[in-house]
């Protein structure tokens, strides 16, 4: 089951996505991403609002297993279902598929006094647990921000860039394992990612980055 999570989810993401939910007058976040890797491609992206304190993760601390699902795998399931029972989480969003290198999407999430943030994550892909994350980001009413968002190592496995522990994409690893519980060998606890090595099948040539990874545009309307 853990290989077919990530083949899954942008099936359920897309389905459940029917674009912006919120009315054009509605206060809200307009949420650009862009993918500015070479060749990393971002699985199905979560953006949500929230309350200030609402955090997916703290850098040296144990992911969750909901985090471990989307760094190992781009499964948003869970995830989702553990937002929207949040009360101090305002709403939830998904793009409906990967982006790849060079690509932009926008989502959009309803804002308030309330929810007076906005944060989002997603895997890159061929990695073995790397994700890119913009966590607890603001901006004034009709003034936008821009973030370059860098990428982080789950810390749940071991980052022997190998496509048998790697999901994808189909065209560079087919369909590899995707979440294992399992941590052995893994770092335990979420830092900045080293990117690609070249130690196993992925040429560092090709699938090395250098911080960030993301562009990531927002500004909050009405």
């Amino acid at each position: 089951m853990a290989s077919t999570r990530l083949l899954c989810v942008a099936v359920l993401v897309a389905a459940s996505f029917a674009g912006p939910s919120v009315a054009a007058a509605a206060p809200h976040f307009d949420v650009t991403i862009t993918n500015i890797t070479k060749a990393q491609t971002i699985t199905p992206i979560l953006v949500f609002s929230h309350r200030a304190g609402v955090k997916l993760f703290s850098l040296g601390q144990s992911a969750s297993v909901e985090m471990e699902e989307l760094a190992e795998s781009g499964y948003l399931v869970d995830l989702m279902a553990l937002l929207e029972a949040n009360p101090d989480v305002g709403e939830v969003a998904a793009a409906p598929s990967s982006l790849k290198s060079g690509e932009s999407v926008t989502l959009t999430v309803a804002s308030g006094d309330l929810y007076n943030q906005v944060s989002m994550a997603a895997m890159l892909i061929p990695t073995n647990d790397g994700f890119f994350a913009v966590v607890g980001a603001t901006s004034s009413m009709g003034k936008p921000i821009t973030i370059y968002a860098p990428a982080y190592d789950a810390g749940t496995e071991a980052n022997d860039e190998l496509c048998a522990h790697i999901p994808g994409p189909p065209e560079v690893c087919g369909f590899g394992e995707g979440y294992n519980p399992s941590r052995d060998g893994a770092e335990g606890f979420i830092h900045v990612h080293e990117a690609i090595h070249g130690v196993g099948d992925l040429a560092a040539s090709t699938y090395d980055w250098r911080n960030p990874v993301a562009q990531v545009e927002i500004v909050r309307v009405n």
